[in-house]
């Protein structure tokens, strides 16, 4: 007994295996020429050259990305320490005007000249202090504020300067100070006439520069210090400040160049830059035109001014000034209120590291194509090496599949491709082996197909010769039938004429399965024809405890088949199940059409099931498990026969002791697909 389902599908095969001849366009179909396909070197060459492509292209983008990030850090980073520089020179100048100015209000005639109120006395030594110092004004006020002397202008006294914020400082907390201070027109031409018009400037129109509605310029921005000037007991009498004017001196800014930058020069052009800037203004600076002028007038960026002077951050970065393009940073200048009145900047020409960058980059880009030559190179010979071997495996599998099954391959390699050459020699092995024994085995089945040819074709010989005496038996014992004889005579008459009818069906059996006929197609209806065949079943007494369920596709259409020879193989099958049962039970019968355009006929029966041994041979000639004297065993074989004519399929499934199922697909081809 077999537990669970047996499902097969049984096909038709004399020997259970398929020889093929193949033509030589087979051949060359599945075997191309070696060179219609490239070699594995090739391809390996190939691979390589493709990843020592990408990953140089992809190591020189990131390189010289990273190249040019590095020398514009270190440019930046010099440009800041640069300004560090500048701004102690710049403070150092301030502090200069600070000690002049500090150490002058300390003088004693100062004091004695306050005190008595004698300024005749003083006015030539300030005079002389500012001429010797190097100072553009100088001036003596009293306790108040109240201008007394003017040194760069003695004809302009008795005006207050408590607007001033560094003297009202100076006035209302008894230090010294000193700061950067921007003077109106009017307040340089109170202290020094000749002042406003170093002070005064045109502006130069400058791309990138945020909209003014001046044109000229007429303020200073001064370099200035003030100090009390305290009596014996500590009262103040008065204060002494001064000033050193920014705009259009250039003693400052090249200074603070050839401190810092030293004079250097990189194709004719200094490589360094200071400028300082009242407002967005430069009124002194090392840049010069091209007409060799100084760039005063020229003007910042609104980028950079909104920045330092707008929001008090230093900028660092690319900038233009006139003909040349610097990395440059800026910082804001504050007054003694902490307001932004200017900045001071310096810069580094870019061009020197523009070069560098390039020169750097080529040499990287040298480098990088070296080092992939030097890979590529490395690849070819791997690839050659990895490639022998898998050639030699190549031209032993075309050879093995031409037909050569003792081709072997060597197995000197390591890795991999030794383990698939020892591979390979074992399977060609096997296929030797197997081709031995196939062809073995073929040379009997062929002889055995020959010798059952021979006697099929004796068989239907015998059964034609067969056919004719047993016609004469059947004719003659219907006619004693006919004829007045004794009962026992007529019983034993009915035998001879039911066995002789019994032989001319096995042998127009044979006949048939022998010399089958080409099937007479033409449309009909699959359901009409189960509905025929039922109905010349149902009232036989093999069917009368049968329980018979159609169950028919109605949408399934007419299709082109031999009605007749259908029809046989449904009756075939109807009359199975119905022995199958033993005359009581189920029979199912249902009619479809699938997805892959096949009308499928399935018959269902409860009967015993076919055992698993015998379905594969269940279509064979000759093969039934009916008693003998029930069965020629033709029935499924013939059944076979005409589905297989029809370009269909018959296949059994089958449980034992719950019943078996017949399936017929036989293609839905209407008139027009035919």
């Amino acid at each position: 007994m077999r537990s669970g389902n047996d499902h097969r599908r049984v096909s038709r095969s004399s020997l259970g295996f398929r020889l093929t001849g193949e033509t030589p366009e087979v051949d060359r179909r599945r075997n191309p020429r070696p060179g219609a396909t490239r070699s594995i070197a090739i391809r390996l060459m190939l691979g390589f050259l493709v990843i020592c492509v990408l990953t140089s292209a992809i190591f020189s983008v990131v390189g010289i990305r990273i190249i040019r990030n590095r020398v514009v850090a270190e440019a930046e980073n010099k440009v800041q320490t640069d300004l560090n520089a500048a701004r102690e020179i710049y403070q150092a100048a301030l502090v200069n005007v600070f000690d002049v100015v500090r150490f002058s209000a300390d003088r004693f005639y100062l004091r004695d000249a306050l005190r008595t109120g004698n300024l005749e006395r003083v006015m030539s030594e300030l005079v002389t202090v500012q001429t010797r110092e190097g100072l553009d004004f100088l001036t003596l006020t009293d306790h108040e504020g109240i201008v007394l002397f003017r040194a760069a202008n003695p004809s302009r006294a008795g005006d207050s300067q408590t607007h001033d914020a560094l003297v009202s400082a100076v006035l209302e907390g008894r230090e010294p100070l000193a700061a950067t201070s921007v003077l109106a027109a009017e307040e340089l031409d109170d202290e020094c006439p000749p002042l406003v018009a170093e002070a005064s400037c045109e502006l130069v129109p400058t791309p990138g520069a945020r909209p003014r509605g001046d044109s000229v310029k007429t303020a200073g921005m001064v370099l200035k210090a003030a100090a009390p000037i305290l009596a014996a007991d500590g009262d103040l009498i008065g204060t002494l400040y001064g000033g050193v004017l920014l705009d259009s001196r250039f003693d400052l800014v090249d200074k603070i160049k050839q401190t810092v930058f030293r004079d250097a020069r990189y194709k004719g052009t200094d490589i360094g830059a200071a400028t300082i800037f009242q407002d967005d203004v430069r009124i002194s600076t090392t840049v010069t035109g091209s007409d060799g002028s100084r760039a005063i007038g020229t003007r910042v960026t609104q980028p950079v001014y909104e920045q330092v002077v707008g929001a008090g951050v230093p900028w660092v970065g690319h900038s233009d000034a006139v003909d040349h393009t610097y990395i440059s940073v800026y910082e804001p200048i504050r007054n003694i209120n902490d307001s932004i009145v200017g900045m001071l900047a310096v810069g580094l020409l870019e061009d020197p590291y523009a070069d560098l960058q390039a020169r750097t980059s080529l040499l990287f880009l040298g480098i990088t194509l070296a080092g992939a030559l030097l890979a590529i190179t490395l690849s070819y010979f791997i690839a050659r090496r990895v490639a022998g071997p898998v050639r030699q495996l190549v031209g032993a599998s075309r050879e093995l599949a031409r037909g050569n099954l003792d081709v072997t391959v060597s197995e000197q390699s390591v890795g991999e491709l030794a383990e698939l050459a020892h591979a390979f020699n074992s399977m060609s092995s096997a296929l030797h082996a197997r081709d031995e024994k196939l062809k073995e085995f073929t040379k009997k089945k062929i002889m055995e197909s020959e010798r059952l040819a021979v006697i099929g074709q004796l068989a239907a010989d015998v059964a034609h010769e067969l056919n004719n005496p047993l016609q004469g038996i059947v004719t003659y014992a219907h006619l004693l039938m006919e004829s007045p004889t004794s009962s026992t005579s007529k019983a034993s008459v009915e035998k001879i004429a039911n066995q002789a009818n019994r032989c001319t069906k096995i042998i127009r059996g044979l006949l048939d399965f022998s010399r089958p006929r080409a099937p007479q197609k033409k449309l009909a209806n699959i359901n009409a024809l189960l509905d025929e065949s039922l109905s010349l079943v149902e009232n036989q007494a093999l069917f009368h405890n049968i329980d018979i369920v159609k169950e028919w596709d109605a949408s399934i259409p007419e299709i082109v088949v031999d009605p007749s020879q259908i029809q046989q193989v449904c009756m075939n099958l109807i009359f199975n199940a119905a022995e199958a049962m033993n005359g009581s039970g189920r029979l199912h019968i249902s009619t479809s059409i699938n997805g892959h355009g096949m009308i499928e006929v399935a018959f269902t029966d409860s009967g015993h099931g076919i055992a698993p041994d015998n379905l594969e041979r269940v279509f064979d000639p000759f093969f039934t498990t009916k008693e003998v004297g029930h069965g020629t065993g033709l029935g499924l074989a013939i059944s076979y026969g005409i589905v297989r004519e029809h370009d269909g399929t018959i296949t059994v499934e089958s449980r034992v002791g719950e019943g078996t199922t017949f399936t017929v697909r036989i293609p839905a081809r209407t008139e027009e697909d035919v």
